[in-house]
């Protein structure tokens, strides 16, 4: 979702919408038109660089990327949205409606807020492992979404993305070419599908924020290659974490080991401070960048690549969320919340099975 109070710092968190645009120039600086469809190149703000994309890169024709083997996906129907109960404690957004963007300052915790945080991780760790277990052809995104919901909200959480900037459901499910911020529909899921299942929930007024991708029936080797390497991905950025290590290490470490595969590493999307907000400073990129910035002792943020078999670029779908590879190839993605230590970094998600 766009971060208005810090839009100058990100990219976009992992998270994004595009109903929330604050900037004090004008367009006609900010953005540079190119003959062609739907193409916008930046002309001056590099900041802005992926909302140019996700604004303008809309994808009218669900036909128009041939090139991939795998069916095209397409929107299915949505459910009613699913209700929580009154005694559950609900973050300030979701009241509004309004996406609140990305806020500034870092998530940094006392001995209590890690405790809470250590809380909320573990939750939304064996959310996601659950949901990974329901994963089957023919089962629907949809189902897969209840069982989420039911899950958190029996552990007297919330699930963080319902009524995020008017997000309709309890997680994302992004399957195949879908880079990110899939919503649950009714298609059922197809053998050899791939489907990452992103979890947050919120729990004693702090986020944990995780996600995986799983595999569906009988996948084929050059995708489970894609998803094993994002994995590989994600676990060597954590690695390098401690305080007083610059942020742009992390970028680089993940875009080094995926360019030994030729995959590539979408930079409209970035990692971000979790804790008392959804989302905070700082962005974490996961490509090479020369962004400033250090870890702190005690501070909490996600990492979660995204790789793709082909094409980085994405196109967003008409739902104003749904953001799919231009070309149609896979896409994979893993993330874990992470607290900085005296000795490098603790994996708050994850799943201890």
């Amino acid at each position: 979702m766009a971060g208005a109070s810090s839009l100058q710092s990100g990219i976009f968190s992992s998270f994004v919408g595009d109903r929330l645009v604050q900037s004090t120039q004008p367009l006609s600086q900010l953005f540079h038109y190119n003959p062609g469809p739907k193409r916008v190149s930046m002309q001056l703000s590099r900041s802005l660089f992926g909302l140019t994309n996700l604004l303008f890169n809309r994808r009218s024709n669900l036909d128009e990327f041939p090139n991939s083997k795998n069916k095209r996906l397409r929107p299915g129907k949505l459910s009613p949205r699913r209700p929580v109960p009154d005694h559950i404690k609900r973050p300030p957004y979701v009241k509004t409606r309004m996406a609140p963007g990305i806020s500034t300052g870092p998530e940094v915790h006392d001995l209590k807020g890690i405790e809470r945080m250590r809380a909320s991780g573990r939750l939304a760790a064996q959310v996601l492992n659950y949901a990974g277990t329901l994963v089957k052809p023919g089962i629907t995104t949809d189902e897969i979404d209840k069982a989420v919901h039911h899950m958190i909200i029996n552990n007297g959480a919330y699930p963080s993305p319902l009524g995020y900037g008017g997000f309709p459901k309890s997680v994302c499910t992004s399957v195949n070419e879908c880079i990110c911020h899939g919503i649950p529909d009714s298609r059922p899921l197809e053998d050899g599908d791939i489907i990452n299942i992103d979890v947050t929930v919120y729990l004693n007024g702090y986020h944990g924020d995780t996600s995986a991708t799983f595999f569906c029936g009988d996948v084929d080797v050059e995708a489970r290659k894609l998803v094993t390497v994002t994995k590989e991905c994600l676990d060597k950025a954590i690695a390098i974490c401690a305080p007083g290590v610059e942020f742009k290490k992390i970028g680089k470490t993940i875009h080094d080991h995926a360019d030994k595969f030729g995959y590539g590493v979408v930079r409209q999307f970035v990692g971000h401070g979790v804790g008392r907000v959804f989302h905070a400073d700082p962005p974490v990129q996961h490509f090479r960048n020369n962004d400033g910035g250090r870890m702190i002792l005690n501070q909490t943020f996600t990492i979660e690549p995204m790789l793709t078999m082909g094409s980085i670029n994405p196109v967003m779908w008409d739902d104003d969320w749904t953001v799919v590879t231009q070309d149609g190839s896979l896409s994979a993605q893993f993330e874990h919340t992470i607290l900085i230590t005296e000795d490098g970094a603790e994996i708050l998600t994850q799943c201890e099975a």
